[in-house]
């Protein structure tokens, strides 16, 4: 389906509508705070799963924040004179914010409460039914529908390193959430979407949060952006999902296999300026006779350190159910939903596709000589915001690199916070078998080390440099000093690379 079958959108050039709606929305507490107050936990986590009931039941009442719950979050339609006292009604129908009928008004879009980086009030803006997407499905099939703000878009938003900058380049910007993040640090925003509904969706969210419009051009991927112009920052959640052909512009990528996220990747390198960084949401496919993780390194532009991490895997089947649920297919009739299922195993098939994973990809742009490429699995929790761990990863893979192990060894460290030692053996035995260090914060890794490296870590204060403290431990260890300096250094980069400890 077209653009064409989906309800006009309010007018994006009348900022005093969208400022004396705000105005009225935070005087009646139309907030994350206010919602999670009014409808409790669990009824407010049912909501972000697009899952209403316990909202109804909570909001049966008749103050103005149960009757904004129902009119934008819930699409209840509410009566005229009930909203008149709350909002400027009459402005709100004239701009399109609100429909009529009969006594009653309805929202023209969903308009959802959310919560900025440092206590900032911000309404997203989507398509009525659309504020949250995913395997929950959506209540609308349309091809250029909007999607408010999904598990995809906290994910990378909480990834993106947030120190300040001058430019910053969000491709495919659906509702405006990442563009809005970036607005907050950067001097200069710009934003790109290939569907012009999801840029005039972009400029409501804008104005309903009170911040300056970011300027907007249409197109796919970096076609749009103005020759020549480069970035400090560029994130993207692109529609990365692998399907055959391209039925939803806010999912599916409409190229080959996972060629989209591939081109997204190669093609940032030469829009980042040095220093700067580019992170992106993506999918890849796991290929038969290939290693996945080659695949992704040859993604990589040139100039750029790269840390690549697969957050989750799931076979052929697994993927297409997901996605075809996220269309609402299984609603279907079973012919239809067999018919669809059986092409996404067909495009598998010819590509030799086994798997598809799912995770991060950030680019830092150094022009350096030897440049850093990590690529790794890791399935496990983390704690977000993990925006300032990714930037200092990349600070620790700058010193690492311009740091022989002779510097090394004249270095002084310290042990990152919040991490503890744990030690795995049978029960009554000596010794233990294993010794491992746990993060509680940032990526939150477990790494096994050796009894000198447990020691060498147990020790950085930063007060004496690494060779000392080597030094000390051949004394009490009995082993030879010089060995000791030469074997050591393998695994103090590691433990540095990881995260465990700081170059002081």
């Amino acid at each position: 389906m077209s653009n064409s079958s989906l309800p006009a959108l309010p007018a994006a050039d009348r900022p005093d509508v969208a400022a004396a709606l705000r105005d009225a929305l935070l005087g009646a507490s139309f907030t994350a705070d206010g919602l999670l107050d009014l409808l409790g936990a669990p009824a407010y986590a049912a909501l972000a799963r697009s899952e209403t009931v316990p909202a109804l039941r909570a909001t049966r009442g008749d103050t103005p924040l149960e009757m904004l719950v129902r009119l934008f979050l819930l699409q209840q339609p509410v009566p005229y004179a009930r909203v008149a006292g709350v909002l400027p009604v009459d402005l709100c129908l004239e701009t399109g914010w609100l429909t009529a009928a009969g006594d009653e008004v309805a929202a023209a879009v969903d308009v959802r409460p959310y919560g900025g980086t440092d206590g900032e009030d911000w309404f997203v803006v989507s398509d009525l039914g659309c504020s949250v997407g995913g395997a929950g499905g959506v209540a609308r099939r349309d091809e250029g529908v909007v999607l408010g703000v999904g598990g995809a878009s906290t994910t990378l938003s909480g990834i993106t390193v947030r120190t300040p900058v001058g430019s910053a380049l969000d491709l495919g910007t659906g509702s405006g959430i990442q563009a809005l993040h970036a607005a907050q640090h950067a001097t200069r925003v710009t934003a790109t979407d290939i569907n012009p509904r999801a840029l005039h969706v972009t400029a409501l969210t804008f104005a309903l949060s009170g911040a300056p419009a970011p300027a907007l051009f249409e197109g796919s991927l970096f076609e749009p952006v103005p020759e020549g112009e480069t970035y400090d920052l560029i994130v993207s959640n692109p529609p990365f999902v692998i399907s055959p052909g391209a039925r939803l512009t806010y999912r599916d990528g409409g190229m080959g296999g996972d060629d989209l996220c591939r081109t997204l990747v190669q093609q940032a390198g030469e829009r980042l300026n040095r220093g700067g960084f580019a992170q992106f949401l993506a999918n890849w496919q796991h290929v038969e006779g290939e290693e996945w993780q080659d695949r992704l390194r040859s993604w990589v532009p040139r100039g750029c350190d790269a840390w690549i991490v697969q957050r989750d895997v799931q076979d052929v089947t697994q993927y297409a159910e997901l996605w075809l649920r996220d269309a609402g297919d299984h609603r279907d009739d079973t012919a239809a939903y067999q018919e669809r299922y059986d092409a996404w195993l067909d495009e598998f098939e010819a590509r030799k596709v086994r798997g598809v994973g799912f995770g991060w990809i950030t680019l830092h742009r150094t022009d350096a000589a030897e440049p850093s490429v990590t690529v790794e699995e890791w399935p496990h929790s983390v704690e977000q915001p993990l925006g300032e761990a990714v930037r200092t990863h990349f600070e620790r893979v700058d010193w690492l690199r311009d740091n022989d192990d002779a510097a090394l060894l004249e270095g002084h460290f310290r042990l990152t916070a919040e991490v503890v030692q744990e030690q795995v053996g049978l029960p009554g035995a000596e010794d233990p078998e294993h010794v491992v260090l746990r993060q509680h914060r940032g990526m939150r890794r477990a790494t096994q080390v050796d009894t000198v490296g447990a020691g060498f870590a147990g020790v950085c204060d930063g007060s004496l440099s690494a060779g000392r403290i080597l030094d000390a431990i051949a004394q009490l260890t009995g082993d030879d000093p010089v060995t000791l300096r030469d074997r050591t250094p393998a695994q103090i980069r590691l433990l540095v690379e990881q995260g465990f400890l700081d170059p002081s």
